[in-house]
């Protein structure tokens, strides 16, 4: 990552960060991408953009979202995709995701949190703590919604460290007793964010907003199925990257970058050019999240004889797959699709959940995957659970599976390489 080339401390001091631990993060977040993603070879020429963005992650993009507030519009920070989008850019807000994927102020979260609480949960809190995120900073309104009990719990004690926090219920089936709590969980927030920035979401700016997240979601999806060619045009590192940018970068830009870098990925795939040679072991990764810096099972998977072809997690297809439909006339025909759209993200919490199974033998068919690695946080027992009984499944298909649980230390990488290289040399032979 280049150095900034603007000192951005004293923006970074009036957020009340602490600027020493900041430049410790920073430095640590730049030496980490310099290894893993500048190391790569046969990158696409694209992909500078989000080098670029990579480099001014808290520098650039947070300035944009400072100017943005001192024109009053409203910064919304979010913890999950189950957050619409589309309803916080209808009153001219910008949604920025504040997942964080590093161990930060271990030992001041452990005095609020167990310390068995998953690596998620637990670097959140790390992050507001340690005053090192200034995506959280800049926020006028933070969205935490309950899915997990660890997460709706832990909330309840975030709570009292974020003025401006606000805790979104969802559901736990998708019975039509579920999805009706969805939509009324949609409608209290819809009229929160409308008290909160003085403007009336009208069908008009609704149906804007959902055209403006579709052309994301389509860019993404689009990303995705070039991913299906062998050889790979494109590592599995730099996509899931992408994937991770989506949630703070604007959305207009990100969408058009995204094309163009999709521009670039088909003349690749017609003249049969990839990342590694066609033959190569191609995964699928599935379960956890991975926010930005937790790219160590990838890191591990590709400096190995494997490319992953796709992510089937909130960062990667979960999260980005449908559209909302935008052919309603009225706010009510709008609402609806909207919730239509959300239920269709098949996250952990649901009980039962076997579209989700079906979902994950999909993407292996549809990207020619050899195998997957079932992959999961410590104490995220939705996740851990699931997977079990997805690795039965999948082996019933013929599709082998390997679970990795794991945190954000490094002190496992040698014994999940070790792991990692033994599945890639079965799937070989």
């Amino acid at each position: 990552m280049a150095e900034a080339r603007v000192d951005y401390r004293p923006m970074w001091t009036q957020l009340g960060l602490d600027l020493e631990a900041h430049d410790g993060l920073l430095g640590g977040l730049s030496k980490a991408y310099g290894d893993i993603f500048m190391a790569q070879e046969n990158r696409p020429e694209a992909m500078k953009y989000f080098d670029f963005v990579m480099s001014e992650v808290h520098g650039l993009r947070i300035k944009e979202l400072m100017d943005a507030g001192n024109d009053g519009r409203k910064i919304i920070g979010t913890y999950c995709t189950f957050v619409p989008e589309e309803l916080v850019l209808a009153v001219d807000g910008i949604m920025v995701g504040l997942c964080a994927g590093a161990d930060f102020a271990v030992d001041e979260v452990e005095k609020l949190l167990p310390r068995t609480t998953c690596a998620l949960i637990k670097s959140t809190f790390g992050f507001k703590l340690g005053r090192v995120c200034p995506y959280l900073e800049a926020c006028d309104l933070v969205i935490g919604e309950n899915t997990c009990d660890g997460k709706k719990k832990a909330y309840e004690i975030l709570d009292r460290l974020i003025p401006n926090f606000y805790a979104m219920d969802m559901p736990q089936t998708k019975t039509a007793e579920g999805m009706s709590l969805l939509r009324a969980e949609y409608l209290k927030l819809k009229a929160h964010l409308e008290q909160l920035s003085g403007k009336t979401i009208t069908p008009d700016s609704l149906r804007k907003a959902i055209r403006t997240v579709n052309r994301k979601r389509q860019a993404v999806q689009r990303l995705a199925r070039l991913r299906a060619a062998d050889p790979a045009p494109i590592s599995g590192l730099d996509s899931l990257l992408i994937n991770q940018i989506f949630f703070y970068d604007n959305p207009e830009r990100f969408t058009e970058s995204v094309n163009k870098l999709c521009d670039e990925l088909e003349g690749r795939v017609e003249g049969g050019e990839g990342v590694k040679p066609g033959g190569t072991v191609r995964l699928l990764m599935s379960g956890c999240p991975m926010a930005v810096p937790n790219w160590k099972v990838p890191a591990v998977v590709e400096s190995l004889d494997a490319v992953i072809v796709g992510e089937e997690s909130c960062v990667g297809e979960r999260g980005s797959r449908g559209r909302v439909e935008e052919s309603a006339e009225d706010m009510d025909g709008l609402m609806s699709a909207i919730v239509r759209r959300y239920r269709e993200i098949d996250c952990a919490i649901f009980t039962p959940n076997a579209e989700r199974l079906d979902h994950i033998k999909h993407m292996a068919r549809e990207y020619r995957a050899d195998g997957v690695i079932l992959y999961g946080l410590n104490f995220c027992s939705p996740y851990l659970i699931e997977a079990g009984a997805v690795e039965r499944e999948l082996e019933k298909e013929g599709i082998p599976a390997l679970r990795i649980e794991t945190d954000y230390s490094a002190e496992d990488t040698g014994q999940i390489t070790t792991r990692i290289e033994a599945f890639i040399e079965q799937l070989s032979d």
